[in-house]
């Protein structure tokens, strides 16, 4: 069976075919003696085709796609011009050898062609890898390393540009940041608090937090100068007045010593120092916060902002965090203590960085494993949630919380928590009503807008009626009347006919109660028709007879 292999270069796909390999034996030491020497090697394997990329962004795409395990176009047109073609119901005479198993199982689905990617393959490809620039006879010296440098370049710059999954990486580095603030906080004032207390010694029993006693201690700069005069500031920044008159009398009666003023100036500044510090760590936290709540909503509802963060940067990112199982994430933080268990046959570690979290505080003591088990399975759905959905919603995260909340209740009480099924609908249907809720308050704009475009096209058609009425001459008005006359004659037509319809109606279907009435109604309109003509008429005779009555007289 014939063996070609392909090997992407940084300058094009070229393809090529490997000979007396019976006589090898496919022994992997023969071909690695072999591949260091060139006459050996190319009496072995020889170039078949070479395809050359057209650009440095279709280089860039061709080994995105490698990379990831697809077959392009491109490179699918190369195979099937240049290997033997594979007939319907027979087996092929050929296999491709490839370097990466993931394309070559993409290439066998689509194309039938068989791939095989061993050891033996691995070390033919490494020989056409080291002498490769010697089968092209066209490539100069250096366009090899050129090439590649220029790809690899490309490919990490789009690696980090377009890597989605990467925001992340803010969180990472601002816990990492926050955690070394703490412990660089923390020992700068209790420097500060070392070098004031050899000028007044009595503030640190009565101030105890750090940020304060640096405050308090710029504030008084000299224990000497402190009078009653400044204990309204002193308030200010302690927040209490009797502590500020304590600390006016414990300078009256201190046991410090003296300091040079060039002293003082050195402790001022360092307090002002770590003010700065402590005032920038909060701001710091705030930017943490934002940021958990919008890449990992739900974990941060679920467990708060810092913890959440912590496992992230331990992780290496959300989606690393994401496919972790929940026992790996039980236990994330407390490696050592894996292993030292592991290999001492111990009790392994029942939790890690999740310790921090404050349900696992609030359990018991014989609960506190079950409670970390628990809280690192919400962990992963809430992770998983946050890396895989597009929108980001609190909803799943708050519903998790209020499980874990009825696990704790239930491991104390013995209140029986509700089912995950019926929780999970519950969170679903909220996030629906909240997409609907978008929708109807986006609707209400676009009914204004209609709503006022009908009411501007009734304006205009009012604008229109008033337009072509204005001009009217004393000719049209004449012609109203007739036109009154017209309308009322086809009206009593139209009755007419409506009468005759109604009466053939009424004797096909006489036993229909809703004709009957229909019947009723038409007799009446036709009773007051022919009353209202009998008046006609009887007002016309006793116009005549008046007229007559008048002639007589007059001839008289």
């Amino acid at each position: 069976m014939a063996l070609y292999l392909l090997y992407e270069s940084a300058s094009g796909y070229s393809l090529f075919e490997a000979h007396g390999l019976d006589e090898i034996g496919q022994n992997t030491e023969a071909v690695r003696s072999s591949v260091a020497d060139l006459n050996r090697f190319g009496k072995v394997v020889r170039l078949a085709a070479f395809s050359p990329f057209e650009s440095a962004l279709d280089a860039l795409n061709q080994c995105n796609s490698v990379s990831e395990g697809l077959m392009t176009d491109e490179l699918r047109n190369f195979l099937e011009l240049n290997l033997p073609k594979v007939k319907d119901g027979k087996k092929p005479k050929f296999s491709l050898g490839l370097a990466e198993p993931k394309i070559g199982s993409h290439i066998s689905e689509e194309t039938k062609i068989p791939c095989q990617s061993n050891e033996f393959v691995l070390e033919l490809l490494r020989g056409v890898r080291l002498h490769f620039d010697r089968f092209i006879k066209d490539l100069k010296h250096g366009d090899l390393e050129k090439a590649q440098l220029g790809l690899g370049h490309s490919y990490s710059r789009a690696k980090v540009k377009f890597n989605v999954n990467r925001v992340d990486n803010m969180v990472i580095q601002a816990i990492f940041l926050l955690d070394t603030l703490d412990k660089d906080v923390n020992s700068f004032s209790m420097r500060v608090r070392e070098w004031y207390s050899w000028h007044f010694p009595e503030l640190v029993k009565i101030v105890n937090d750090n940020y304060l006693y640096a405050k308090v201690a710029k504030f008084i700069e000299e224990r000497s100068k402190l009078s009653d005069d400044k204990i309204p500031g002193l308030t200010d920044i302690v927040g209490d007045e009797d502590k500020a008159k304590e600390i006016v009398e414990a300078a009256k009666a201190s046991m410090g010593q003296e300091l040079s003023p060039i002293d003082l100036i050195n402790v001022q500044q360092f307090a002002q120092r770590v003010m700065d510090l402590s005032e920038y760590r909060k701001k710091l936290y705030d930017y943490l916060v934002t940021k958990m709540n919008d890449i990992a909503p739900n974990l941060a509802s679920l467990i708060g902002e810092v913890v959440g963060a912590r496992l992230i940067s331990h992780a290496g990112s959300l989606t690393n965090l994401a496919k972790c199982p929940s026992s790996t994430l039980q236990i994330l933080g407390a490696e050592k203590a894996l292993f030292r268990a592991l290999k001492t046959k111990g009790n392994t570690p029942k939790y890690g960085l999740i310790f921090h979290s404050s349900f696992i505080g609030r359990a018991s003591a014989r609960n506190k494993g079950r409670m970390a088990r628990y809280l690192a399975n919400k962990c992963s759905m809430a992770s998983r949630i946050d890396c895989f959905s597009e929108r980001g919603t609190t909803a799943f995260g708050e519903k998790l919380r209020e499980q874990v909340e009825e696990r704790l209740d239930f491991y104390d009480k013995g209140v029986a928590p509700r089912k995950n099924i019926d929780v999970m609908k519950a969170a679903l249907e909220s996030t629906q009503n909240k997409d609907v809720e978008m929708e109807t308050e986006e609707a209400p704009f676009e009914v204004s807008t209609k709503k006022t475009k009908k009411k501007k096209s009734k304006s205009a058609a009012a604008e229109d009626d008033e337009t072509t009425a204005e001009p009217v001459a004393n000719g049209e008005a004449t012609e109203e009347p007739k036109s009154e006359k017209k309308k009322k004659k086809k009206e009593k037509r139209k009755l007419e006919n409506e009468l005759e319809e109604a009466a053939a109606d009424g004797k096909s279907n006489g036993t229909n109660g809703v004709d009957a009435d229909q019947d009723g109604t038409i007799k009446k309109k036709k009773k007051k028709s022919k009353a209202e003509e009998g008046a006609d008429l009887q007002a016309a005779s006793d116009m005549k007879k008046k007229k007559k009555k008048k002639s007589k007289s007059e001839d008289e």
